[in-house]
């Protein structure tokens, strides 16, 4: 069975206390989850909280990710932050290659690939982000797009680094617009995501890939979007900020 993930990206979002407090509501309300045992809870709050939300959280019910890493182990890089220095405070997941960090900062392919064998190296699960632009998806072009994404940095990986990773589609045009994927778009790709890695990894790595939706996700759709069959859970962007709306996508996979 695939493993149900619901991963809340906070962004540049909360301040150090209102993050506190965010994190507590959503362990709260987790806590009384009859579903706890079948769908993972992750969330990925800035890089400053995550020591003291690791506290404030149990981590049977609640997994931390980070945002973000650096290409390198450790050295002469100011600002970055290793993967190394993640796991060392309580991360199990590393989000990779979300598209503002390919539109704003300049990540690529190179840029990943260093990245996610950081992560790996470090024995965490890189939730691996992919997806189209608006103009790509109306050429026609989404699959291709996709595609490249996804081989030009997991090909790289062997069948058991694999088995480690997480894939999220998020259709950029859908990100924080208020516009949704239609459930057949998403199982669609979520469907040719998964067989390009059948294709090269094999059926028994494709089947056991957590697929994720991400891109407007909201307490209104999630349900009908979840319930896809290539669709393994989602990566949340705004309605993770509030707590009783993320838990109550929670409770819809």
């Amino acid at each position: 069975m695939r493993k149900k993930i619901v991963a809340g990206n906070w962004k540049m979002n909360t301040t150090f206390n209102e993050g506190i407090k965010l994190a507590k509501a959503i362990n709260d309300l987790s806590e009384n989850l009859s579903n706890d045992e079948t769908v993972e809870i992750v969330i990925a709050p800035p890089f400053t909280h995550i020591s003291g939300v690791v506290k404030e959280t149990n981590q049977k019910n609640i997994h931390i990710a980070a945002q973000n890493c650096a290409t390198e182990k450790n050295g002469a890089f100011t600002g970055e932050v290793s993967a190394e220095m993640l796991k060392t405070i309580g991360c199990q997941y590393v989000i990779l290659g979300h598209s503002e960090r390919r539109a704003y900062y300049n990540e690529n392919s190179e840029v990943l690939n260093k990245k996610i064998n950081q992560v790996l190296a470090e024995h965490m699960i890189p939730i691996f982000c992919c997806g189209e632009q608006l103009a790509e998806r109306n050429s026609g072009n989404h699959f291709k797009v996709v595609a490249d994404q996804i081989s030009e940095v997991l090909f790289n990986l062997t069948e058991t680094q694999m088995e480690s990773v997480v894939i999220a589609y998020e259709p950029v045009w859908a990100i924080g617009t208020g516009v949704t994927a239609s459930k057949e778009q998403a199982q669609e790709m979520h469907a040719y995501i998964r067989k390009i890695i059948t294709d090269k990894f094999g059926l028994s790595v494709s089947d056991k890939l957590s697929i994720l939706y991400g891109g407007s996700v909201k307490p209104a759709n999630a349900k009908e979007i979840f319930e896809q069959l290539d669709v393994d859970g989602g990566l949340i962007g705004g309605a993770s900020l509030e707590a009783d709306s993320f838990i109550e996508i929670v409770k819809s996979l």
